[in-house]
């Protein structure tokens, strides 16, 4: 991969009233400029709104800027908006960091000057990390449509015929010799009272009877290998 000298670009939104009040975004904006490989530094009121992606948009296409930092929210609200914007103007989505002032610094600490330094310390954080961002691109693998339902109680039978009527191949692990769990047992059920066995036989002969179901009675997963939408159960019978 081709080296590319960092020319970095950091967004430091002000949150509405949310950032602002509590920290010194504009001493914030001043300090990222004197650090390393930061080209350009601005602070705007709403940088997740169409003129503040605008900005970064322009900036990257103008000044050839090659990763991007926004100090504001946490991630899980606008991480994903700010590297679209990255990707319209041309450069990888994951040439992006975050830095999270509002729920980590603002929200949370009561001095402003406590909080514009802690601001600041964030921001320097996300530019030493953003210059050793590598591009990376996102691909499809092939899923296999089953799922594997671990404890034939009540849930676990209830899950696994949900999955199978929802067009799942389901396999229902039980570590008992037969599906039924701690309900099986009972006489009545809490707080109606009504018949344990009138509830629970006709789901347990019907998840016995789906073709969408493999039982595995008498069974425990003896490993789980993989990731999600991947994984690889091993199962053991016991003899």
């Amino acid at each position: 991969m081709k080296y590319e000298q960092p020319s970095i670009g950091v967004y430091i939104c002000h949150c509405g009233m949310n950032i602002s009040p509590k920290v010194d975004v504009e001493a914030v904006a001043a300090f990222a400029r004197t650090l390393d490989h930061v080209t350009v530094a601005r602070d705007y009121k709403f940088m997740c709104s169409s003129p503040g992606q605008a900005f970064i948009i322009k900036d990257i296409r103008e000044k050839g800027l090659n990763r991007i930092i926004v100090a504001s929210c946490s991630p899980r609200m606008h991480e994903a908006t700010f590297r679209k914007a990255c990707e319209q103007a041309g450069i990888n989505d994951h040439y992006f960091q975050m830095a999270n002032i509002r729920e980590q610094i603002s929200w949370v600490t009561k001095d402003s000057n406590e909080a514009t330094a802690k601001a600041k310390d964030q921001v320097a954080a996300a530019v030493a990390r953003v210059v050793y961002h590598a591009p990376l691109t996102s691909r499809e693998i092939p899923v296999k449509k089953s799922v594997v339902v671990i404890g034939g109680g009540i849930a676990g039978i209830q899950a696994a015929l949900t999955a199978a009527e929802a067009g799942y191949e389901v396999h229902l692990v039980e570590r008992e010799p037969s599906i039924g769990g701690h309900m099986a047992k009972f006489d009545k059920t809490f707080p109606t009272l009504d018949c344990a066995a009138c509830i629970m036989t006709p789901k347990m002969v019907e998840a016995a009877q789906h073709k969408g179901i493999t039982l595995h009675t008498y069974s425990e997963v003896a490993s789980v290998e993989g990731f999600v939408g991947n994984f690889k159960i091993g199962i053991r019978q016991k003899p």
